[in-house]
């Protein structure tokens, strides 16, 4: 069990491991939440967003000391909630807190707790250090970080997580962002995290993964739909060895035909009419025909003839030695991910990383 420092604030790597032990109270107003946080942290606010803003205001134009009395006005009548609050979610008295800064919010929280009988840990540095950590942990050099890449419908994603079934490392970005990494990524998911979230949700995967062992992650833009990949991975991505897949561009058209073919036909319109400009007047038209008669095939055919030139343009910018293509006569996952897996250890004993 972790020993909890009662006077103090703890770094970011052992106030994460705090969670495992009791909750984490993160006491920033609901739009400093939302915008991002550190998963499993439990929202319980000082200030709503109003009242930060008054705060803040009256700190620039009168001084901290006209602040501070405001916001004991503020909080004053909300302490016993935030004290019954603690007790339901911490019936072991054991709880951890953090502001933004480390500052002023987060001690006169955890000063309360304390005196309402809790051991009570902070953040030193506030959120802000916790940010500059996870950050830092993406520059950790990755020395076997394999890329899975191929065109669109080659089951790219499938493929990992076959993968992950073997027991292999897989960093599955396009889980994690909640998109598909398309003009149509955005069908059949969640609304997309804030790109500072998504940092925060993969760092929780990333720092779990041993960097001595294989990591299988797919080739993405440096963007996925709205959220951007951090420099320090998507640079690593870029310099990775790359396994281009290849099958048949019939078995490309059914895997499409069996992610797609149930969405909503007004879904699947919008994606196509956001690629006019890349797919030209007719092919466009063509489209959106096959997709009023039921025709996916055709469909995905028109989409296709955009996403190959695409990948085949990027493709070609990486350096030809680190790129080595797997073709195949079918579509089996298992049998492609053993195939990579294959590929992986023959990497490895020819003295590869």
């Amino acid at each position: 069990m972790f020993v909890f420092r009662m006077n103090g604030a703890l770094p970011p790597d052992a106030f994460l491991r705090l969670r495992d032990e009791c909750p984490v109270f993160d006491v920033r107003s609901p739009a400093e939440y939302a915008q991002g946080h550190i998963p499993g942290a439990i929202n319980l606010s000082l200030f709503t967003d109003e009242e930060r803003a008054r705060v803040g205001t009256l700190y620039k134009q009168q001084g901290p000391e006209s602040a501070f009395l405001l916001g004991l006005r503020l909080v004053g009548p909300k302490l016993e909630d935030f004290v019954r609050t603690a007790r339901k979610a911490a019936p072991h008295r054991r709880l951890a807190v953090h502001c933004w800064r480390g500052g002023q919010r987060s001690q006169s929280m955890a000063w309360l707790f304390r005196q309402a009988g809790f051991e009570t840990a902070t953040l030193a540095g506030g959120y802000k250090s916790y940010r500059r950590h996870v950050l830092e942990s993406f520059e950790l050099h990755l020395p076997r970080l394999i890329v899975i890449g191929g065109k669109t419908g080659v089951g790219k994603t499938k493929v990992l997580r076959a993968l992950q079934r073997m027991g292999e490392q897989v960093l599955d970005l396009e889980a994690l962002a909640h998109h598909k990494g398309s003009a149509f990524g955005s069908i059949g998911e969640r609304p997309q995290p804030t790109s500072e979230q998504f940092e925060n949700d993969l760092f929780e995967v990333f720092h779990n993964l041993d960097p001595q062992r294989r990591i299988w992650v797919e080739n993405e833009s440096r963007t996925i739909g709205r959220v951007c990949l951090p420099s320090g991975l998507w640079q690593q991505m870029r310099q990775a060895p790359l396994l281009n897949l290849e099958i048949p561009s019939e078995c490309r058209i059914q895997n499409l035909i069996a992610d797609y073919a149930s969405a909503p036909l007004d879904e699947l319109q919008a994606a196509f009419i956001r690629l006019e400009k890349r797919l030209g007047g007719l092919r466009l038209k063509t489209a959106l025909e096959a997709l009023q008669r039921g025709d996916f095939a055709t469909a995905a055919e028109m989409a296709l003839a955009y996403y190959d030139k695409t990948y085949s343009y990027e493709l070609g910018k990486r350096c030809s030695s680190g790129v080595t293509t797997l073709a195949f006569e079918h579509a089996d996952v298992d049998q492609i991910a053993r195939h990579c897996r294959q590929w992986a250890d023959n990497y490895q004993l020819e003295g590869r990383p």
